[in-house]
């Protein structure tokens, strides 16, 4: 079958290899869609970082060293069912959450499996990947998704990661929600905070995203931080009472101190974004004097469930965030290359013909 292959910075490959062939408890699916994610362009560009695994080195989990197959985010439909495997039917549509974990580390035991001290992913980590023809999984990972479209449904695994972030939360309907950052998270963030009865505030400097945000309808106000002020606009629109909760979804330092600023008394700063470098925060004004809460979240932990319904109920609509479809054969060109150099793509999603 064919397949991409990750063998390690700048270096992707459209390859056949073997076929997986399934086991007791497994699901045979042929991927639909795969999205292209952030952590898939880190990997591009700067080699393998954990969890992916190195040409010497195995992720502890899947046995498997570079290369791997490529994708995790991704939809597809069941082909075949492992011996013992119940609730799914050849035909159904499905996505999968791509979790490795060791379900004995004190954070699976706690059911915090998503902190798993092995951590890996399928289609980073090994284990085959969304970027192939057909791919094998365990049951517990699929997830049916009855009638949603498969492009859609490619992307319930970051709308996951974003619901798995708001639920950390106080945010509750009749709030206000700032957003830093209109990436696909930071959309899919301000959808759920919509969803849940918020007013929220996206702030970004790419004027195509603050369209989408705007044109999508998750966002009741869009502010470019370059030439507004985005305290000052959350000021009026909260009769001064600033913002309930703050969600950085950038990354970038900058977005971090400009966020606490917007937080009223008693709110809660949610940190989604990776940072690649420390970010300096003053605990006494910025968090201590004001009863703030400064949080963090990763990944997801029985969230799918809950974002498919999301979908299905109306309460979400993915269609507007998916910018571009393209072929597997033009992963690089069209979609790690124009992902790098733009910030007018949403989400790339991938199928393999």
């Amino acid at each position: 079958m064919k397949a991409v292959r990750y063998y390690g910075k700048e270096d992707l490959r459209v390859e056949e290899i073997d076929e997986p062939e399934t086991r007791p408890g497994t699901v045979k699916i042929a991927p639909a869609y795969n999205g292209i994610c952030g952590s898939d362009l880190h990997l591009y560009h700067d080699g393998p970082i954990p969890p992916a695994p190195t040409t010497e080195d195995a992720h502890p989990l899947s046995g498997e060293t570079l290369p791997v197959v490529l994708g995790h985010e991704f939809s597809g439909v069941v082909e075949e069912l492992g011996e013992g495997v119940e609730g799914l039917s050849v035909g159904d549509s499905v996505v999968v959450e791509p979790l490795m974990v060791d379900g004995t580390c004190p954070a699976c035991q706690r059911g915090a499996y998503n902190l798993c001290e092995q951590m890996g992913f399928i289609g980073i980590s090994g284990l085959g990947g969304g970027l192939s023809e057909h791919i094998v999984v365990e049951s517990r990972w699929v997830h049916p998704v009855g009638d949603i479209p498969l492009d859609q449904a490619a992307m319930i695994e970051p709308l996951a990661v974003a619901l798995h972030g708001v639920k950390q939360t106080t945010a509750a309907e009749g709030q206000v929600g700032a957003v830093g950052g209109a990436g696909p998270i930071g959309l899919l963030v301000a959808a759920v905070l919509k969803a849940k009865g918020l007013k929220t505030i996206i702030s970004e400097v790419s004027q195509v995203r603050r369209e989408k945000a705007q044109s999508s309808g998750v966002a009741d106000v869009v502010v470019d931080p370059t030439s507004e002020d985005l305290k000052a606009i959350v000021s009026e629109q909260t009769s001064g009472a600033m913002a309930d909760v703050a969600f950085d979804a950038a990354g970038a330092a900058p977005v971090v101190g400009q966020l606490l600023d917007v937080l009223g008394a008693t709110g809660r700063l949610q940190v989604i974004a990776i940072h690649g470098k420390p970010v300096e925060v003053d605990l006494t004004s910025q968090l201590m004097m004001q009863d703030r809460t400064l949080g963090a979240s990763v990944g997801y932990a029985d969230d799918h469930a809950e974002a498919i319904e999301l979908v299905r109920s109306g309460k979400v609509d993915l269609a507007p965030f998916i910018t571009s479809k393209i072929l597997a054969d033009d992963i690089v060109s069209d979609g790690f290359e124009r992902l790098t150099k733009s910030l007018d793509e949403v989400k790339i999603l991938v199928s393999m013909s």
